[in-house]
């Protein structure tokens, strides 16, 4: 039954991309207008759906970096449907025209952004996805299948009626956004080996899920294990800098996948900048796990085993690491680094250049914190989530992202002979 459902539910959406794809830029931002208007209207229903996911959760024991994502309130609410409106608000990339040239020939060959066509969504307990990511797809004029975790399933399900009403009230094809009904683990291998009708999947949640589907998957999979984010402060660093840049790092969000998990500072300036870094993560409850040299500064710091480093806590825990200098650190992140975000705190432009060039990740910054590695803060609009694959896509995935491309050739009369 579930393969049968499924495979019907994936049909359907694949008609539905071919009367989305030629949709104007018009018709796609009122759908996503009246969007974001249902969902403020609708904040009542989705909240009391959430509360009956939270209290199933919470029965469960889940920890709270899970709750934290499962989590809706009416400023949550109210941030689903801003990016909604943002991702209104941006252009439209499907008929861009991004290279033309003339051919001796005669012809004029193109390449024009068109939609992929049909994604399927896999996440877990974050049901702001099921409104982001189908806002993204639609304006990319594609279809999409969403697969929520079942901790979400009451928010997900009244999230995704939200969808289709608007859909249904500015005409466009309801199996454009579709929501997988089945909580059985099976169903996420089914949705994921439809070779005839789904054309990308991209999986959003915690290392297992990615790995799962992964190896499971017959369609062609963006992958985002884990965000194992470093930061390497640098000799000379301003102390109130680098401070300021750890404590958003790892304490703004812990259970985001840019959020700081390791701390590497440089040996020679490491007493003067460790101290009062660690004493304010300390005072902020951050629990410390630090290598020998780090425990001579910071005493009482827990003593990190190997296992530490490329940890991704999700929590109120920083590893922390003294390094000889920047090749050390650059050496320390090509070994333990998920080639997410990689930060450096320092006011030498050669290391900077250095960690920019050398530095193999979606995203570096340079004195900034790494929390800035997300679609909206890029400018994209919300993002369905981030890529650190090399293919097709690396970093946020915005309504680009959610693009493919074809030739196109123009002429009059030309043949190859």
């Amino acid at each position: 039954m579930i393969d049968a459902e499924i495979a019907a539910i994936c049909a359907r959406a694949r008609v539905a991309a071919r009367k989305l794809a030629p949709v104007d830029r018009a018709a796609k931002d009122e759908a996503l207008r009246a969007l974001a208007k249902r969902l403020v209207d609708s904040k009542a229903d989705i909240l009391a759906a959430n509360a009956r996911d939270m209290a199933r959760a919470e029965s469960r024991g889940t920890s709270p970096a899970f709750l934290d994502r499962l989590a809706l309130d009416d400023r949550r609410i109210e941030a689903m449907a801003k990016a909604v409106l943002e991702i209104a608000d941006l252009t439209d990339p499907v008929g861009e025209t991004i290279t033309k040239t003339k051919r001796p020939s005669g012809i004029e060959v193109a390449r024009v952004r068109v939609p992929i066509g049909v994604i399927a969504m896999v996440y877990e307990a974050r049901p702001n996805v099921t409104a982001e990511a189908s806002a993204l797809c639609l304006k990319a004029g594609n279809a999409v299948v969403l697969r929520g975790g079942t901790e979400a399933s009451a928010s997900n399900a009244a999230i995704a009626r939200v969808v289709t009403e608007a859909l249904e009230s500015t005409h466009l094809p309801r199996d454009a956004v579709q929501l997988v009904p089945f909580a059985d683990r099976d169903a996420v291998r089914v949705l994921v080996q439809q070779t005839e009708t789904v054309d990308l999947v991209i999986p959003r949640g915690g290392e297992g899920l990615i790995r799962a589907v992964t190896e499971q998957a017959r369609v062609p999979v963006v992958q985002h294990y884990k965000g194992v984010c470093h930061m390497f402060v640098d000799v000379g660093a301003d102390v109130e800098t680098a401070k300021k840049l750890t404590l958003d790092g790892k304490l703004a969000r812990p259970s985001a996948c840019n959020a700081l998990e390791c701390l590497l500072v440089a040996e020679p300036d490491a007493k003067r900048l460790l101290e009062p870094i660690g004493r304010a993560l300390t005072e902020a409850g951050c629990e410390i796990r630090g290598c020998e040299k780090t425990r001579e500064i910071l005493p009482n710091a827990k003593p990190a085993t190997e296992d530490d480093w490329g940890k991704e806590y999700l929590d109120r825990i920083l590893a922390v690491r003294v390094v000889a200098d920047i090749g050390e650190a650059l050496a320390h992140v090509a070994r333990f680094g998920s080639g997410h975000t990689e930060a450096i705190c320092t006011p030498n432009s050669a290391h900077a250049e250095r960690w920019r060039r050398e530095v193999d990740a979606a995203c570096v910054t340079v004195n900034a914190s790494t929390r800035f590695h997300d679609g909206g803060q890029f400018g994209l609009g919300a993002e369905i989530g981030i890529a650190t694959s090399r293919l097709h896509w690396r970093g946020p995935m915005g309504l680009e992202a959610l693009t493919t491309m074809k030739w196109v050739v123009l002429g009059d009369g030309q043949i190859r002979g």
